[in-house]
């Protein structure tokens, strides 16, 4: 007996341990990365919407809570971060409103939520915040993602191509961040099998500067050519265009869903409204790693983003928890 009590003692002075058991998740997983809430939504929310009523597993990441962003509710100025600095905040609730919309349940903040300030408009002071996304160390930040691959082992990928798509340092580093993590998956053994990045073919740019050349509300104002937009891609390597028409309304509510970045006036609404699914349930991506798979037209573009791909490319049951405390 004594030398039981002296085994339960030694137990109780180790670290608590937390039993390692598996699960079985569906057979697509699809990652995706975003810099700020209300990304996810803009850029890929019918996507999102899609897969997810298809019963894939969507997983966002986002990087800041976007407490740099503009307030266009005007009752809620006092969040600023020149005045409260509470925006990063509220803006938790708004992303949580979104994905309900977007039907995806598993929703992370890189690192935590808080651990990466937004980093503001290049070239301005707030990239030097001591907690900027910006300044993160860049093997840090990407551990913390690859801790979420290891859990989910997505087959597919998303973030924004080396520059951010327009331009935004937290959009490069969460670039950065991605592929980094990629990198080190890959040295595992565990890497996606696909990673995309977001993209705007040219063709689709030329149809939106046409349409709104007389509108007083022109988005493009003072743009003469689409190339000179920093998004604006080359048909040709533009590799997936995702048909979520389905899903339009589910991306419209979950933009609706971030009212303080959005307003309701936004030329967003606006082109839905004449446009409506078209506009809201299309979008493009370019492929950075992996095999692309079957597609269709006179560039071959995919229409499912896990094309080419099967369930065995990555192991169906996962371990999603381990020894010891996360």
């Amino acid at each position: 007996m004594s030398d039981l009590r002296g085994r339960v003692e030694a137990a109780r002075r180790k670290p608590p341990v937390r039993v390692t058991f598996v699960t079985t998740l569906p057979d697509r997983r699809l990652l995706l990365v975003h810099a700020h809430p209300d990304d996810e939504s803009i850029g890929t929310g019918s996507t999102m919407a899609h897969y997810a009523a298809a019963g894939a597993h969507v997983t966002l990441v986002t990087c800041t809570l976007g407490e740099e962003g503009e307030i266009h509710v005007p009752e809620l100025a006092g969040l600023a971060a020149t005045e409260a600095d509470q925006l990063g905040g509220y803006r938790i609730a708004e992303l949580a409103a979104a994905c309900a919309q977007l039907g995806v349940t598993d929703h992370r903040f890189l690192g935590g939520a808080g651990r990466y300030r937004d980093s503001g408009m290049m070239g301005l002071p707030t990239n030097g915040h001591p907690r900027a996304f910006w300044r993160a160390d860049l093997d840090e930040a990407a551990g913390f993602l690859l801790e979420v691959i290891r859990e989910v082992r997505p087959q597919v990928v998303i973030t924004y191509d080396e520059n951010g798509f327009y331009g935004h340092p937290d959009h490069i580093q969460a670039h950065r961040v991605t592929m980094r993590a990629v990198e080190l998956a890959e040295a595992e053994g565990i890497a996606p099998a696909k990673v995309y990045w977001t993209a705007m073919p040219r063709s689709v740019l030329e149809a939106g500067m046409s349409h709104f050349e007389e509108s007083s509300d022109n988005p493009f104002a003072g743009i003469s050519d689409a190339t000179e937009l920093p998004f604006c891609t080359p048909d040709e390597q533009i590799a997936a265009r995702v048909d979520a028409t389905e899903q339009h309304a589910a991306k419209e509510a979950a933009m609706r869903a971030h009212a303080t970045q959005i307003p309701a006036t936004s030329w967003l609404y606006s082109i839905a409204g004449n446009f409506g699914a078209e506009f809201m349930g299309v979008e493009y991506f370019t492929l950075a790693k992996g095999t692309k798979g079957p597609g269709s037209g006179p560039y071959g573009w995919e229409s499912d983003l896990f094309a080419g791909l099967d369930s065995a490319d990555t192991p169906n049951r996962i371990p999603v928890s381990s020894a010891g405390q996360r």
